[in-house]
């Protein structure tokens, strides 16, 4: 259950995720200098219009796609509040896939694997960069890049993974529909 985890905030200090029982959550795994990064912003608008009805959004910094988040903690969090102003907490840069991943991602992956890009041309661009680097990624629920968001529900279920290509309006609705 998501609420047997605790993850690391910026700071360093511990964060029990049963602290957050009954919100509904977004995980999401970001980077600064990613062609993603201004998915920065509608995650902060979220953040403030729904916060009051029980959002609690979890920003993990990863640099294992690209080296796109190479900074410190501190670094990764100044350039989000003064590019992006956001207000919604940043845990410590960890990584998402491999020997060294959070627990809480093994969970994440298992409880909802990779379901495809969709069919936005930045989707197609996404295939095409993976399958060259393994022509099996489809198969494996590794997280495939930055920003791949998972949503929880209040009773801690994984509900929902959006991959970095969904149209933010999408995840908005899952969140909506979850208040």
């Amino acid at each position: 259950m998501i609420y047997d985890y605790t993850i690391k905030t910026g700071k360093g200090e511990d964060l029990n995720l049963s602290d957050y029982k009954g919100k509904v959550i977004l995980i999401v795994n970001t980077a600064t200098g990613c062609g993603f990064t201004p998915q920065y912003a509608p995650i902060e608008q979220l953040y403030k219009d729904y916060h009051d009805q029980g959002l609690e959004i979890l920003d993990i910094p990863c640099n294992q796609f690209g080296g796109q988040a190479p900074g410190s903690d501190e670094e990764i969090h100044d350039f989000c509040t003064i590019h992006y102003n956001t207000t919604f907490p940043q845990m410590k840069k960890a990584d998402v896939n491999g020997d060294n991943e959070l627990p809480l991602f093994t969970f994440l992956k298992s409880q909802r694997g990779f379901e495809g890009f969709g069919d936005s041309k930045m989707a197609k661009m996404m295939e095409q960069m993976l399958q060259k680097a393994d022509p099996d990624y489809a198969s494996k629920s590794d997280i495939k890049w930055n920003f791949t968001k998972f949503v929880i529900d209040r009773d801690g279920n994984v509900v929902a993974r959006f991959e970095p290509t969904a149209d933010m309006a999408d995840v908005e609705a899952c969140i909506k529909s979850l208040l």
